[in-house]
């Protein structure tokens, strides 16, 4: 999230679309209701189904499940055409002036530099024009046919509302009537919140989706302000802390990033990454990248990470390929792959194409499973009839089992979906032989280490080397992992302009990032949490929900990274002289006396910056202002271009009919076997969308008897016209079928869902709910992903769980 759950209290209006919050966050949504009891805030539900979310909203509009782009893109005309957007926020603090290079264009749904038999991009047109003193060429008059604006503005006129009806489903006057709604925030003194989840990031051009979403909130001024956003409602309490803590295949902690396979020297590595203003006067906070590896390093290696050695930059992996899940299983599935260690993850039930799963892990050697419950993936390899039919005799691979804790059995932090650490403290002791997570994972580590000391090895120095000081050293204990991640320093720490001056002794816990050093002298695990834990104690304990200015900015509340902000951006609340756009709403403000930035929240700036320094709100890019021309950070484009789901109803993309590689998302990556497997609209005709249920977490609470009385049988939605045709009435049960497989469920018929005209075609949607397997307390079912297909984002890698294609017939 930019905001964070609280601050939704103070919007004007709530779209949530790419979600469901009602029903996936209940105790987040609480913050909406709050909104509309004391603010009078409107809400707005965009989904293929009318949720419970729609049901208490003051607007619905139905859409096909993976045309939000095409949507949002028509938003982005609309405001365009009828000058419905804050003009200073967006003059002041977004790219609308810059001019992009002559040699970008796009053509018939493919921007230049495609190359089809790679599927991908050579983007080196997707930039800037830069003028000799080496900064952005601008226009401020907006004129110039290359200015961001105008280049945008060209974009998005396809987008007309007549081309969103053909694409979405989505009535006229329903999509009018939302642009309508959105518009009126553009006013400086009203702001917007949008509310997004997997809804939007579980399709092929899901990143796209949510930058789009992104777009429409820089046009109207909502970014950086108080019940504005981009807000993420996370589906796990700390699948914000996992990706924070860079456990995607090729991130390190805090979002930097792996070196890649051509980056074999560390200097090249740092300065690409440590960007520099493209402005005169900005501030590119990646320009400390080098304090923030360097002491991620010292970390994880202490002593042994010198100058010398680059801060032992060589043992790093140097990525060939990103290895996500998709690209995992693929592997397993070539043979490619002896061994698996699979932490808190069911993929067998969470991950695309069972079949695939399960073919994969049937030609490893061996399985680890590290998880407080059994899962249909330690038992992938067992017969369990018609839910999984497989043959143990043919299957080799050797399962070990590792039960751990729940997060009820441990002290730790969470991160949830505002950023907020929040420490948590054991209530209960772990059943059997369950042992914590950091002693499952110490026990391999030492054993690993205490073998090649005594063996040797190809290259021992990374596991030999890695800082293990801990009391207990096969039992770290959370408060020690967390004070890691915090930092320290490892030598007296003195202020910059002033070495006598010391800020931090030797020793001492880090207030907070902006003591990182570059020479050695700190240590953090992660510099995006640096000042959780300080001298002053463990910060993420606090309980004070003091609210001194009556915003919901709780600064003594746990703590938020980073810096303990709770809105990310907040500079951009203010106009450039830096009084607040909207005084009721106050995050921060220029306090001329005290010749600081200063409010309810911590300011996201250099605090003694005085406006008229003209430096800008957003300091993570070189540029200091928003994008809305992404340079070449996207697979697909820097201008969102819809493109189908890879599995369709309709023939063509209605954008261009006629050019078959602009169909689907041309940059993602497809595995060549994959292309097989993909569905096509005359076998498999209605689109089918998966979703969580409130009774159910997950493939967790299958386990539990109240969950399992209060959601019994698994069943899937559909739409009374499409029972008709298919004579099927409540309580039948039914085969939903793609090209992958197929599960029976019980027919739950009903008036949520609708029929949709798409592109002149009569479009039907099949909604399953996820939380089903072979095992459990709850009535057994079919895996929901046996029917889902093996591609992901062109970004991320997410496979595309929302958006595919079924047919279906009565049993």
């Amino acid at each position: 999230m930019t905001n964070h759950w609280v601050d939704i209290k103070n919007t004007d209006l709530v779209l949530i679309m790419g979600g469901n919050a009602a029903e996936a966050h209940p105790c987040g949504f609480k913050w909406v209701t709050e909104a509309k009891a004391h603010r009078k805030a409107r809400l707005i539900v965009v989904d293929p189904r009318f949720t419970r979310s729609a049901a208490v909203s003051d607007y619905y509009a139905p859409i096909r499940a993976g045309s939000d782009i095409a949507f949002l893109g028509g938003v982005i005309n609309y405001l365009l055409i009828h000058d419905k957007i804050q003009h200073e926020y967006v003059k002041h603090y977004t790219d609308f002036s810059f001019l992009v290079k002559d040699e970008f264009a796009l053509e018939d749904g493919i921007f230049s530099g495609y190359n089809p038999e790679k599927r991908s991009y050579d983007k080196s047109t997707w930039g800037y024009q830069i003028g000799p003193d080496g900064y952005v060429v601008t226009d401020p008059t907006l004129q110039n046919p290359r200015c961001v604006y105008q280049l945008m503005k060209a974009h998005y006129s396809r987008y007309t509302p007549e081309m969103v009806s053909t694409i979405c489903g989505t009535p006229r006057d329903a999509f009018l009537k939302v642009c309508e709604m959105i518009a009126a925030t553009a006013a400086p003194d009203k702001a917007m919140t949008i509310m997004y989840a997997l809804g939007w990031t579980q399709h092929s051009q899901g990143s796209q989706m949510i930058r789009t979403g992104a777009m429409v909130q820089l046009l109207l001024g909502n970014i950086g302000v108080a019940g504005g956003g981009m807000n993420a409602l996370r589906g796990h309490s700390n699948i914000q802390g996992l990706t924070d803590l860079g456990l995607l295949s090729n991130l390190l902690p805090g979002y930097m990033t792996l070196p890649g396979d051509a980056e074999q020297d560390y200097r090249t590595y740092v300065d690409k990454r440590a960007t520099k203003p493209l402005r005169p006067g900005q501030l590119s906070y990646w320009s400390n990248y080098g304090k923030f590896f360097v002491s991620t390093m010292k970390a994880w290696y202490g002593d042994a990470a010198t100058a010398e050695n680059d801060w032992c930059y060589d043992w790093l992996p140097k990525l060939d390929k990103g290895y996500d899940i998709l690209q995992v299983f693929e592997d397993m599935n070539q043979g490619r792959m002896n061994g698996y260690i699979c932490q808190g993850f069911n993929p067998l039930a969470s991950a695309p194409c069972k079949i695939k799963v399960s073919t994969g892990l049937s030609k490893l050697k061996y399985l680890v499973i590290i998880d407080p419950l059994e899962t249909e993936t330690a038992e992938f390899w067992q017969n369990h009839g018609e839910y999984n039919d497989v043959d143990p005799a043919k299957i080799q691979t050797e399962v070990f089992r590792l039960p751990s804790t729940c997060f009820a059995e441990e002290d730790g932090s969470l991160v949830n979906s505002g950023r907020w650490l929040q420490w948590h403290w054991k209530a209960a002791e772990p059943p059997g032989d369950a042992k914590g997570d950091q002693e499952i994972l110490a026990g391999i580590f030492l054993k690993l280490k205490a073998m090649y000391q005594k063996d040797g090895g190809a290259f021992p120095d990374p596991i030999l080397n890695l800082t293990w000081k801990h009391r207990q050293p096969a039992a770290p204990s959370p408060e020690e992992l967390a004070r890691e991640f915090s930092g320290r320093a490892l030598k007296d720490v003195t202020d910059p302009k002033d070495a006598t001056k010391v800020l931090v002794k030797a020793g001492e816990q880090l207030n907070g990032f902006a003591e990182l050093r570059d020479d050695g002298s700190t240590s953090c695990g992660c510099w995006i949490f640096s000042g959780a834990w300080t001298e002053k104690g463990n910060m993420m304990a606090r309980r004070d929900n003091s609210d001194p200015f009556g915003i919901g900015q709780t600064l003594n509340w746990a703590f938020a990274w980073p810096a303990n902000r709770r809105v990310l951006y907040n500079r951009a609340s203010c106009d450039p002289a830096g009084k607040p756009f909207d005084p009721t709403r106050k995050l921060i403000a220029w306090d001329a006396a005290g010749g600081r930035w200063g409010g309810a929240d911590i300011p996201d700036f250099k605090v003694d910056s005085p406006p008229e320094d003209g430096m800008n709100p957003f300091i993570m890019n070189p540029e200091g202002v928003a994008r809305f021309f992404a340079l070449d950070k996207m697979a697909e484009g820097p201008f969102p271009e819809h493109y189908e789901p890879f599995e369709s109803p309709i023939a063509n993309n209605p954008l261009h009919p006629t050019n078959a590689a602009a169909r689907a998302n041309p940059a993602a990556r497809v595995f060549k076997d994959d292309w097989a497997t993909f569905g096509t609209p005359d076998k498999f005709p209605h689109v089918c969308t998966t979703y969580r249920l409130t009774e159910h977490f997950h493939y967790w609470t299958k386990h539990v008897r109240l969950n399992a009385i209060v959601q019994p049988e698994q069943f899937v939605e559909i739409d009374e016209d499409l029972a008709r045709q298919k004579g099927i009435k409540a309580g039948d049960h039914v085969r939903v079928k793609s090209n992958r497989g197929f599960i029976v469920a019980v027919a739950v018929v009903t008036k949520r869902l609708r029929t949709l005209d798409i592109a002149g075609k009569k479009v039907h949607t099949v909604g399953v709910p996820i939380h089903w397997g072979f095992l459990g307390l709850a009535k057994n079912g079919y895996i929901t992903n046996t029917l889902t297909p093996f591609v992901g984002d062109g970004n991320t890698q997410t496979p595309e769980f929302k958006s595919f294609l079924v047919d279906l017939e009565k049993v």
